[in-house]
């Protein structure tokens, strides 16, 4: 059985994870843990996405980190058959999955029986032109009034999956997101925790965040990951933190600008992170910090229901 630790950026995700794995190695029980947000499977982008160092993972086995170059797009099927092929592996081997992160789509296309539906390339030609004529506002307007579900999970300045949204809609006349959220067709038996901060505390956390990102050295991290064609990436280029340390090197923002729209951006983020999980009554919150004795006990007591 899978269990999941998601929540918004800053709740403590990563550190409740080492804690709980800490404690299943320590009763005998192996545990591993796998990444469930997008911007860590970027090689490189390690500053700007809170990414573990290898020290700081405790010795614990980490899965799908640095499994994409800066100019690859980030895909939520290829990872759906990543994500669940290792888990598969750590079912036949006896070990704990740990399912840990803030993308609630990458979350959900594992936990639950989502199936992505094919392409259209005719539809996605008419989508890209629209894309290419009308601005991406537009295209986003639309996917908040067709599909209110997506559009909360979706950075709206992603083109590329606010036009695949659309594309699935006019594919299948069902919505992208109702699918994500069939939350009643399970793929595995899974126990999800979901980690809260009262709001004030939460943004204090963000913003705080933001400016040690780039007191750390995320602008160099960025110069450094041009010459890997960070420019190129579709995705990576627009990742929060790390589209502003671009403008700083191009000189058309600031820095103190670059960490204001990194802090906005990131307390926007949070607010859809916090829609998206809070829909799906399934999950079992707990205030940050949480126990893990307590959340290794909801585990156990969930798979003892499930035997």
């Amino acid at each position: 059985m899978i269990l999941g630790i998601v929540g918004a950026t800053g709740t403590g995700k990563s550190d409740l994870a080492l804690d709980v794995a800490e404690r299943l190695i320590a009763e005998g029980r192996p545990a591993e843990i796998i990444n469930a947000d997008a911007s860590q499977l970027y090689r490189g982008m390690d500053i700007g996405t809170a990414k573990l160092t290898v020290p700081e993972r405790r010795g614990i086995p980490h899965h799908l980190f640095d499994t994409l170059d800066v100019t690859d797009e980030a895909s939520v099927a290829d990872y759906q058959q990543q994500a669940r092929a290792v888990i598969e592996d750590l079912e036949v081997r006896g070990v704990v999955p740990i399912l840990v992160g803030g993308s609630g789509l990458y979350v959900s296309a594992v936990l639950y029986d989502f199936r992505f539906p094919g392409t259209d390339p005719a539809v996605r030609e008419e989508l890209e032109a629209r894309l290419e004529s009308e601005g991406i506002h537009i295209l986003a307007r639309e996917l908040e009034r067709l599909d209110p579900v997506a559009y909360a999970a979706i950075d709206s300045r992603n083109h590329r999956r606010v036009v695949r949204a659309l594309e699935v809609i006019a594919i299948t006349g069902d919505t992208f997101g109702a699918g994500l959220a069939a939350q009643e067709r399970p793929w595995r038996d899974s126990t999800v925790v979901g980690l809260r901060v009262p709001r004030e505390e939460l943004v204090t956390r963000l913003d705080a965040r933001a400016r040690a990102m780039f007191d750390n050295g995320l602008i160099d991290e960025v110069r450094q990951l041009i010459p890997q064609g960070i420019e190129r990436g579709v995705t990576a280029s627009r990742a929060i933190g790390y589209a502003q340390a671009l403008g700083v090197i191009h000189g058309s923002m600031t820095r103190d600008d670059a960490i204001d729209e990194t802090a906005a951006l990131t307390r926007r983020f949070a607010r859809r992170q916090v829609s998206w999980f809070g829909r799906n009554a399934a999950i079992a919150w707990r205030d940050t910090p949480a126990d893990a004795h307590e959340i290794v006990a909801l585990y156990d007591e969930a798979r003892a229901q499930r035997a």
